[in-house]
This record gives structure tokens, sequence and C-alpha cells, in this order.
């Protein structure tokens, strides 16, 4: 009866000291990923700039199918949001705030001209695509 009792306590005692090396492995991966959740949150000086993002991609996605008028409606969308967000955005980061506002000028120019040139437009998208995603932690 003995060796039946400590053959358990022998299997028990096995398990709690497997399950202290398996919580600091848990905690560590848990913390990593607070860790990258909270980089991405903190990786945009000016904050979400989730919504810019969707509206420039669906400008894109407008112009790859050569609908010019589709797009010029699309794109005011991002104009009239920007503008908006003018006051709240550009005091949080200003260099960063001037440099998307270039890349969104030059989206709007190349969207708007009076024959717009879809290689012209697709690289001034993917263009600002790219910034957007930067300055969010993204690339």
């Amino acid at each position: 009866m003995r060796n039946k009792n400590h053959g358990r306590a022998g299997i028990v005692g096995l398990f709690a000291i497997a399950s202290l090396f398996a919580i600091p492995v848990a905690t560590t991966s848990a913390q990593a990923a607070v860790s990258t959740s909270a980089q991405a949150i903190v990786a945009s000086k000016l904050g979400d700039l989730s919504q810019f993002r969707a509206i420039v991609a669906d400008v894109s996605a407008i112009v790859s199918k050569g609908d010019f008028a589709s797009a010029k409606a699309r794109i005011k969308d991002l104009e009239v949001l920007w503008d908006r967000s003018e006051t709240k955005l550009k005091p949080k980061a200003p260099a960063d705030w001037h440099s998307l506002d270039r890349a969104i000028d030059k989206a709007l120019y190349d969207v708007r001209q009076g024959k717009p040139n879809q290689t012209a437009c697709q690289e001034s998208l993917t263009a600002l695509l790219k910034l957007l995603d930067q300055l969010s932690g993204n690339s």
C-alpha cells in the first residue's frame, strides 16, 4: 500500500513542478501580446488613422476599375474628414500631419484631374496608403 501512495505523490509532485514552469511561459506570451498591442496603439502620434486609410483604399479600388467619377466622389469624403480633423490631429504631431497633408493633396490633385491618369492616381494613392501604414506602425 505504501508504494501506491508514494507513486501517486510522486506524480502529483511532478505535475506541481511542471506547472511552475508552464506559468512563466504563458505569462511571457501574454505579456508579449499586450506589449505588441500597446505598441500598435501608440505607434501613430496622430491617433487612429483607420478611417482615412479605409477611404483611400476604397478610392484606390475604384480607380483600379477606371471609374473616375466615383473615385472623385469618394475622395471628397477623404478631404472633408481630413479638414474636419485638422484642429484635433495637427497639434499632436505637426510634422507627421504636414507629411500626410501633402500626400493627401497629391492624391486629391491626381484623382480630380480633368482626364485623370490611372497610373499617376494609383501611384499617389499607393504612396498615401504606405504613409498611413507607416505612421500607424503597420509598415
